[in-house]
């Protein structure tokens, strides 16, 4: 994490990680991803600080903005031409909603047009998840899944690591 967020070109070589993805942080509930995110921001200057916003937080914006939502987290990712990167924190915390009787996987869209950006404009993403990559399979489709191996450093916790909320 520190070769990535401090651009340790030596060590990120070594380590196979990739300045021009996101990273995926992934572990057990309680492991300290959220916090390990919330506090490498601090350390980056502050126009290159990502933005940590909650997927079931999101979920309930779709439900009071509807698909505006979407966009927000998407398209509308630039402000004067210069990416918003966001850390999409909990991946899977958040359910299938329906708004007017459509129901959308709203995180699946929004990290499916985030995708085209990053093929497109290389904007970059961070998530933090629990879900393995069948659980994600599973909940989001082989398609995410898929486009989530070529946006994303992958970055796990052991399985074993404790909660750290007891």
């Amino acid at each position: 994490m520190l070769s990535f967020f401090f651009k340790d070109s030596e060590t990120a070589l070594a380590l196979g990680i990739n300045f021009n993805k996101g990273i995926m942080l992934s572990g057990p509930i309680g492991c300290g991803k959220t916090s390990l995110m919330l506090l490498l921001r601090c350390f980056m200057p502050q126009q290159n600080q990502f933005i940590v916003k909650s997927c079931r937080d999101i979920s309930f914006e779709f439900i009071k903005e509807g698909y505006a939502t979407i966009n927000k987290y998407s398209h509308s990712s630039f402000k004067n031409h210069e990416p918003i990167v966001y850390c999409f924190d909990d991946l899977g915390t958040e359910n299938n909603l329906k708004l007017y009787g459509n129901e959308c996987n709203v995180m699946a869209e929004i990290l499916l047009s985030r995708y085209d950006l990053f093929v497109s404009r290389k904007l970059i993403t961070h998530l933090t998840t629990n879900l393995s990559a069948s659980e994600i399979e599973a909940a989001y489709g082989n398609r995410l899944r898929s486009r989530l191996r070529e946006q994303f450093n992958l970055i796990a916790f052991n399985n074993n690591t404790l909660d750290k909320r007891i």
